[in-house]
């Protein structure tokens, strides 16, 4: 290939192009081929087609301050990822394993939120709902930018990671997330956040449904839903949308 072509587009989705030539073949990144194993099968994978979405480990979900803690939520479950997150991102980052940060921050004006969505989060009209104020802090409920839909302070993104807005429990409904992932060729998908039979469910089942391979890491998501809401979704994803297993399984093997 001639030194004279510039990349054009994010690798592997880019073409190589001058003022004569544009060469479309989309050239793969290095294979990185593991074993791992799960609740029902070995898997064998290749982690330079692979992603980590971590879903709502947002202040409004996981902080004493936020949101479900100031609506009397015991928030403790919800913060069970956070330890396990803090060993497995380095690794994966050292791994090339692109990290996304899906977290729900609304538009201000909540134009693209129905009645309905927001009747579940404050069905008496007079609570503190979708983009209305903290108590502590004033900060808007689920509200792109603010404190409120930030990463909690444990988990701070960096630098190369990506960042997407979600608008409703599934982070592909409405939203960039599976443009990006077919952009950085990413087919294979591990799960992470909360809550784990909602949120966390709710954007596996559609990424499924988009023929991604679904992975959740049952060490890295939790619920403050009752126990056999858990017991439910690991039934559920090992059943119909994929496989179950814990980051220390990934560990043993890329450690």
């Amino acid at each position: 290939m001639s030194d004279s072509l510039k990349t054009l587009g994010t690798p592997p989705n880019a073409w190589r192009v001058d003022a004569d030539i544009a060469d479309l073949r989309r050239e793969p990144l290095p294979p990185q081929i593991i074993t791992v194993p799960t609740h029902s099968k070995t898997l064998r994978l290749d982690l330079a087609k692979t992603a980590l979405l971590v879903i709502d480990m947002q202040n409004d979900f996981c902080h004493p301050d936020g949101w479900l803690a100031g609506i009397g939520v015991d928030i403790t479950p919800a913060r069970e990822p956070i330890a396990p997150l803090q060993r497995f991102l380095p690794v994966l980052r050292s791994h090339h394993v692109p990290i996304l940060w899906v977290n729900w921050g609304n538009r201000p004006d909540l134009f693209n939120i129905s009645a309905a969505t927001r009747h579940v989060y404050n069905p008496t009209g007079d609570g503190i709902g979708l983009g209305d104020p903290l108590p502590k802090n004033q900060a808007p409920v689920l509200e792109a930018g603010s404190w409120a839909a930030a990463v909690v302070d444990e988990l701070t993104p960096e630098p190369n990671d990506i960042r997407v807005d979600k608008y409703r429990m599934s982070g592909f409904w409405d939203t960039p997330l599976d443009s990006i992932l077919k952009n950085l060729g990413r087919t294979t998908l591990l799960f992470a956040g909360v809550n784990s039979d909602q949120c966390v469910m709710a954007t596996l089942q559609d990424a499924a449904f988009l023929n991604y391979d679904c992975i959740l890491l049952s060490d890295c998501a939790a619920t403050t839903s009752p126990e056999f809401c858990t017991q439910a979704t690991l039934y559920n994803v090992n059943q119909c949308f994929g496989f179950v297993t814990d980051s220390a399984a990934f560990l043993d093997v890329l450690e």
